[in-house]
This record gives structure tokens, sequence and C-alpha cells, in this order.
């Protein structure tokens, strides 16, 4: 679908947690990002992370020098889970 799109002229991006299966697809642009199956943008309520990786989809889809480059998110789901959790804690509080 990403490059039925792209020969329309719309350039587009994936955000994928499998990059095996994304080195194997090459889709036309991607950004990896190392975390369980399903969990694309992290934990619930983490939005200064989304955010993150948002932008940097967004930077790679500008930046982007060939098709099937992938760029890669520093940030590991051990990560993004200690600071979901901290999130929550902090919610819980709140409430």
């Amino acid at each position: 679908m990403q490059r039925a799109i792209e020969r329309k002229g719309i350039p587009t991006i994936s955000i994928t947690v499998a990059r095996d299966v994304t080195e194997h697809c090459q889709p036309p642009r991607a950004v990896f990002v190392p975390f369980m199956m399903g969990h694309h943008f992290g934990v619930p309520f983490h939005s200064e992370l989304q955010q993150r990786l948002i932008l940097a989809a967004l930077k790679h889809l500008v930046a982007a020098q060939r098709s099937g480059q992938i760029e890669i998110v520093p940030v590991t789901w051990a990560q993004a889970r200690q600071e979901g959790k901290a999130i929550e804690q902090a919610m819980s509080i709140r409430n």
C-alpha cells in the first residue's frame, strides 16, 4: 500500500517494531522503534515519547536519502516502560 501511495506522489513513512520484516520488505522510508509488537508508540499516556517518535518519523520523511532506508530511534522498551510507570504513578497520585 505504501508504494501505491508513493506512486501517486505522496511521500510515506512506516513506524515499525519488526526490523527484520522491514529490512526484508524495504518500504520507501521507515523508522524502527525497538518496542514490543503492538506498541509502536510506547506506553499509554507517554505523550512526550509519542511526540518524539512522530517528530523522528517526520524528520526521516524529509531526510531519507534512498528507498528502504531505516532510521533507528534511540530508545529502549525498558526505558519507555519505566517512564510510563512513573507517568501512571503520577496520574494515580493526582486522582
